[in-house]
């Protein structure tokens, strides 16, 4: 049996049926894939009747894993949230699509932003597996796709995902070969790997029906900075490739992928490894312009900042996400720390050696609402970064998860960058943070990015002993607007948010479990929570799941973490 076995869709069935769910009834719908393995695997609908079902709506969708992190049998699945304003449902799950066989997979990330006619791309980072949906009959969702650990022998741990204009989707596998030793790619070259979660990660190209159309190593051909790249066990060919954030800018021909940490020392909050080697300082361009072959171009370490911390964490480390520039006079790109809690920026993404520079730092961002300096950007947890589609700003979703603190002093946050004159500067920038004042302040250049506005978000607690005060993790932008005629078209013109407030609690760091919409008046230069966007139960603001009771039943709570808006195509104008 092959991977192409996985296009084969069967359609189960409908039913409707009384669920001990709080619901008087819901519509069962199931749809399934035959996998490379020779099993059924079946997304399968729990519809809550709507009353003005046919009028056009915006859903946000996120993907959520059972709370029990696999100690149960408790499917994982995909929410289907209303987030039409003025919606009589506005905040309700209205559908939970359980993605079955597989329990505890812990889903990760979907892709950044959903444009129309895409398939939704869905990563369980414990079970290697990526699921590919057709969510152009929302608030249904049909399985259309699925790729195993099988399907990418060379990768592991799938991570992010960035959609191409074919519909097609390159994914960020943080983790090496399924087995140690070497293992050869789809382009012929071979690596040695440490194992499943180790090291070297891949870039894997999936198509629409979940078959793999290339599996590239992301490391390259010779040893990786020996002094910044270590692994456990050692590699013989040390390597820091272990990708986490992932965008093209296809019209460059390129991809720009961010190093995050050898996973699986990341796993076990009791014998986790707290060598600095481990934690990720580099980033990597491909050239892309054979989509099936990407060819790594470059890998920078992103230097260290001015803060000269007595831990181990510099502004550097762990580069967990990138963002690219959209329009095209403009070829820069991102790069954002967690541990590091720092912003950095290249100005040319085609340049074969090119600089990045830091640009600021998550302390400035805390100063707006914590003058005692108490929170700053080391172990803050920056997490999800995003450019808007103008190229006006940037968001930063920041968890807050420093250990040192107790959960009374610590705080998430979101803020926005205006990063229009940085921009502006073209190919030589000035801005760089480089003194301890620019690290409070924000960069003296007249080119660094301005802080539009910050909103404190404080999360559950999590980590070692209760300790950790857990924000937001992940974001989307809602990238659509409704039309005089009620359909829905793109816009460049973000005007709010969507937040969700867990990481893994498997490395110790959980989170209060809610779904929170952020919206952001660039007029006046603010960010406030949406409080009508409303738990149906307890009715505080946000989508709280820790709850008992969802459409598909009595199963307690979940772990909400990608995040993504999405719109039926019968209501999309193009």
């Amino acid at each position: 049996m092959t991977a192409v076995a996985a296009v084969l869709l069967v359609v189960v069935g409908v039913l409707t049926t009384a669920t001990p769910s709080g619901h008087a009834e819901v519509v069962v719908t199931s749809s399934s894939v035959l996998g490379s393995d020779g099993r059924t695997y079946r997304a399968t609908n729990h519809l809550v009747p709507l009353r003005d079902r046919n009028s056009a709506r915006e859903w946000l969708l996120t993907w959520a894993g059972d709370a029990d992190g696999g100690q149960g049998s408790d499917p994982d699945f995909l929410a289907v949230i209303d987030a039409t304003r003025g919606s009589r449902t506005y905040g309700k799950v209205v559908n939970t699509a359980v993605l079955s066989p597989q329990v505890g997979s812990e889903p990760h990330h979907m892709q950044y932003v959903w444009h129309a006619g895409d398939r939704v791309y869905a990563g369980a980072m414990f079970t290697d597996t990526t699921f590919v949906l057709d969510v152009s009959k929302l608030p249904e969702i049909r399985l259309t796709g699925i790729n195993l650990g099988a399907d990418t022998p060379c990768a592991s741990v799938p991570d992010a995902f960035w959609v191409l204009r074919d519909g097609t989707a390159y994914g960020s596998y943080m983790g090496g070969p399924d087995v140690t030793g070497p293992c050869t790619y789809s382009n012929g070259e071979t690596r040695v790997g440490n194992g499943f979660a180790g090291s070297p990660g891949a870039v894997v190209r999936i198509g629409q029906d979940g078959r793999t159309l290339s599996e590239s190593p992301a490391s390259s051909r010779e040893a990786e900075m020996p002094e910044l790249c270590g692994n456990v066990p050692a590699l013989p060919k040390p390597s820091c490739a272990n990708p986490h954030g992932i965008q093209a800018r296809e019209d460059l021909n390129r991809l720009v992928v961010s190093d995050f940490a050898e996973v699986r020392n990341y796993l076990d909050p009791d014998t986790v490894q707290l060598d600095p080697k481990l934690l990720r300082t580099t980033v990597r361009i491909f050239d892309i312009t054979d989509r099936n072959a990407p060819e790594l171009v470059s890998v920078s370490a992103l230097p260290v900042g001015p803060r000269q911390d007595e831990a181990v964490f510099e502004e550097n480390q762990m580069v967990m996400e990138t963002t690219v520039t959209n329009r095209r006079h403009n070829k820069g790109a991102f790069a954002g720390t967690m541990a590091g809690g720092a912003i950095y920026y290249t100005p040319d993404i085609t340049d074969p050696a090119p600089e990045w520079r830091q640009v600021f730092d998550n302390t400035a961002a805390y100063r707006r609402f914590d003058p005692s300096g108490v929170l700053s950007g080391q172990l803050s947890g920056g997490s999800w970064l995003q450019t808007s589609p103008d190229d006006r700003y940037l968001f930063n979703a920041v968890m807050g998860s420093d250990p040192r603190l107790t959960p009374e002093q610590n705080s998430g946050m979101v803020y926005v960058l205006d990063i229009r004159e940085l921009l502006a500067s073209g190919e030589d920038p000035d801005c760089r943070i480089d003194s301890l004042d620019e690290v409070t302040g924000g960069g003296a250049e007249r080119d660094c990015p301005a802080v539009v506005d910050v909103l404190p978000i404080k999360g559950g607690v999590g980590g070692p002993g209760g300790r950790v005060a857990v924000g937001p993790h992940w974001g989307a932008m809602d990238n659509f607007e409704r039309g005089h005629d009620g359909r829905y078209r793109e816009t460049g013109d973000v005007e709010r948010l969507a937040t969700a407030n867990y990481f893994v609690a498997q490395t110790g760091i959980d989170g209060d479990h809610r779904v929170c919409v952020v919206d952001f008046d660039d007029r006046r230069g603010r960010l406030d929570l949406d409080e009508s966007f409303r738990d149906e139960n307890d009715r505080t603001p946000c989508v709280n799941f820790d709850r008992q009771r969802w459409p598909h039943g009595e199963h307690g709570g979940a772990r909400p973490h990608g995040v993504l808006f999405a719109v039926a195509d019968a209501h999309l104008r193009r």
